[in-house]
């Protein structure tokens, strides 16, 4: 039994872990309320209705379209859904993405241990900043692990069932973060096969659960003991094993034909915008006036918000977006969805990680100097 496209063993996901109260030697686990997301989603999969406050225009003399960016800005404002390999650490994979491209910065979210293998998200230059946005976000893994001693598949299934919630973790004495216990939320646990005492499972998770450890755990539960033999990360906020996946190999193509030849697709195509590394947030699009101010770290004023996304509660993390689909910034919302939708005043977001260089969109005062100038002009014409 093998983990697709994978051969690995062992990484960090979003997690804890704790076994049923009756069984032998088992973490107490947390109270399990009722599970908020649907089975097979994390709660970035989430889907949202848009809400529009007022309509806006752009003026295209100002901000580029994502997809319309030079390929230079696109590389400094860059997202690479990276498959990594089993072997090399998370570390040295982003070293050789930032060799490879030739780019001043690159970094990844969400270490895999050396083993491990599949999706390693790699931001570039500026795209770094929101690196804390997709740290925090669920993550989904295949699991094979193995049971010490045969166990009924019925009691595989139940033991395994306990563990979707919350449940208490201590991280492994080889980690790298401090050794105390800690709730994390499994948000679905999903038996794919069981042959004999491997059984192959997926897993969605909150960030920072150790997958390795909730096997210790599961086998504890079970009376019989359990390890991780093989892992592979397919899903990390809103990143998936789709068409954007690609392997190193790809990328040194993709730099290689275009020094060569001066073809750009290919680079283009392995190398994402960085907008679509904040798809799993909740979008609020903002005015040509209000995007200056926040570029320089001002908080979002009620009257620059022009669509809204629903469900947003009071300290969401959510993404700023021009009405030409550019990322704008990061923040931390002050209003849920309804009061952003009718306030008039006051603070909608406050800004947190800024992605847009101040200075692309002109100051609100020579907007509104431009607008008066026009509205002079069509009135003297009438």
């Amino acid at each position: 039994m093998i983990i697709h496209r994978a051969k690995g063993s062992d990484a960090k996901a979003p997690a804890a872990t704790s076994p049923p109260s009756n069984a032998p030697n088992a973490v107490a686990a947390a109270p399990k309320p009722k599970a908020p997301f649907k089975p097979g989603s994390l709660p970035s999969d989430a889907v949202r209705s848009v809400l529009v406050k007022r309509n806006g225009k752009t003026d295209p003399k100002f901000g580029i379209p994502p997809l319309q960016r030079s390929l230079e800005m696109h590389m400094r404002l860059g997202a690479i859904n990276l498959d990594k390999t089993s072997g090399p650490t998370s570390h040295e994979v982003a070293a050789w993405v930032k060799r490879i491209l030739n780019v001043e910065k690159a970094g990844h979210s969400g270490t895999l241990d050396p083993k491990v293998t599949g999706i390693l998200p790699v931001l570039l230059g500026d795209a770094t900043r929101i690196m804390d946005t997709l740290l925090l976000a669920g993550k989904e893994y295949v699991c094979l692990m193995h049971i010490h001693k045969p166990v009924p598949k019925k009691r595989i299934i139940e033991v395994c069932g306990e563990f979707v919630g919350p449940i208490l973790q201590k991280p492994p004495l080889k980690s790298s973060v401090v050794k105390q216990l800690r709730t994390r939320t499994i948000y679905y646990l999903e038996i794919l096969e069981i042959e004999e005492q491997q059984v192959l499972m997926r897993v969605g998770c909150q960030a920072g659960t150790y997958i390795r450890k909730l096997c210790f755990d599961i086998g504890l539960a079970l009376g019989t003991g359990a390890n991780m033999e093989e892992l592979r990360r397919t899903k990390a906020g809103p990143f998936r094993e789709d068409e954007t996946l690609v392997t190193l190999h790809q990328l040194t193509d993709a730099y290689v034909t275009w020094k060569e030849t001066g073809d750009e697709s290919g680079l283009r195509r392995v190398i994402q915008p960085v907008e679509a590394a904040l798809k799993h947030m909740p979008r609020l699009v903002i005015a040509d006036n209000a995007v200056d101010a926040v570029c320089h770290g001002a908080p979002l004023a009620a009257p620059g918000l022009l669509s809204l996304e629903t469900d947003i509660n009071k300290g969401d993390n959510v993404a700023l977006f021009t009405l030409k689909g550019e990322a704008v910034a990061t923040a931390r919302s002050e209003m849920v969805s309804r009061e952003m939708l009718v306030s008039k005043t006051g603070i909608v977001a406050t800004t947190e990680r800024v992605i847009m260089e101040p200075g692309t969109y002109p100051k609100a005062w020579k907007l509104a100097e431009r607008d008066a100038s026009a509205a002079a002009a069509k009135a003297a014409k009438q």
